[in-house]
């Protein structure tokens, strides 16, 4: 629908702060009145909470969930009467906005591919010994993170390996990632003396590889970029598809120069190659005005990340 043009003399100084006043007031009362008056029911289906994914509630303390964004994420946590944020992302936490809305971050990342045993014994005191409740997330709220809840509820609340397993398929945890649902249906939970030993640093912030970090930018590019074009490739507001493109050309070629990388296999070296490449030409399309070609390299981009995400990410790493 086509906008009505602005009648400049209408909107005078004091007409158009009333204006500003109203509409912000206006937003604000759509925030409070999205956000959940009560927290969901334990068991339930997962919810969508305005900036905040994915949402499943597994017991009284514990949450799992997509990584909350900016204030509106974090205002539907304390809603929840968050306490404590685990995230198992590679991603670096907001701690700084986190602490705004009293709330205390700890980070003990894992990939795809499973979860190393120290790190989800590491998880599983976090949510015995800080304060509740809970709110463990990854990036999406459907993978990593059930896999994470579900070493605490194997570990304090006594439920099954399968009985955990079957809430990863609740969550949304896709089939395809074999590792998580391995050492989940593995996991051996360690008794309450061991875990009682267990010398653990909560950190609000764990440092990770370069290749992981890389990775992760990546993954957040991408995301932006299937988002515009879902919008047909319409600029945003600071987001302009052309740019973003050109980023996740430069964040693949500096990819490719990293010594760990180079002692990749050849295969994984070529999907990284092929990125690079296709990233090029995606911006070059969307420079053009070529929408279709430009939809066809993220498709491109799309089906090597998923080929390697196959082969190198989702499946069970060496035990």
């Amino acid at each position: 629908m086509a906008r009505a043009p602005w009648n400049c003399e209408r909107w005078r100084p004091g007409a158009l702060a009333l204006a500003v006043l109203t509409l912000a007031a206006g937003v604000q009362s759509l925030r409070a009145a999205d956000l959940p008056r009560r927290a969901p029911a334990v068991g339930a289906r997962p919810i969508d909470l305005p900036a905040l994914p994915n949402v499943v509630r597994l017991s009284e303390k514990l949450y799992s969930g997509g990584a909350p964004e900016g204030d509106a994420g974090f205002l539907a946590l304390q809603r929840l009467g968050v306490q404590t944020v685990l995230t198992v992302d590679g991603a670096r936490p907001d701690v700084e906005r986190a602490r705004k809305y009293g709330m205390r971050y700890v980070h003990a990342p894992f990939g795809y591919d499973g979860c190393p045993l120290p790190t989800a014994h590491v998880i599983v005191k976090a949510v015995r010994d800080l304060p509740g409740p809970v709110y463990i997330h990854c990036h999406h709220g459907k993978h990593r993170s059930p896999a994470a809840a579900a070493f605490a509820r194997i570990a304090l609340d006594g439920i099954s390996n399968e009985q955990a397993v079957a809430e990863l398929e609740r969550a949304g945890t896709g089939k395809n990632y074999t590792g998580l649902y391995a050492d989940v249906r593995a996991y051996r939970p360690p008794t309450r003396e061991e875990l009682d030993r267990l010398e653990v640093e909560f950190r609000e912030v764990a440092p990770t590889p370069p290749m992981v970090e890389a990775m992760v930018r990546i993954e957040e590019r991408f995301g932006r970029l299937t988002r515009l074009q879902k919008d047909a490739w319409k600029a945003a507001p600071a987001v302009d598809p052309a740019h973003e493109a050109l980023q996740l050309q430069e964040l693949y070629t500096e990819l490719r120069r990293t010594p760990e990388v180079k002692q990749q296999p050849g295969d994984f070296r070529k999907w990284i190659a092929e990125g690079a490449r296709d990233g090029k030409a995606l911006e070059a399309a969307l420079r053009g005005g070529q929408r279709d070609d430009a939809s066809l390299r993220l498709g491109r981009l799309a089906a090597g990340c998923g080929s390697c995400h196959a082969k190198y990410r989702n499946a069970p790493r060496d035990r």
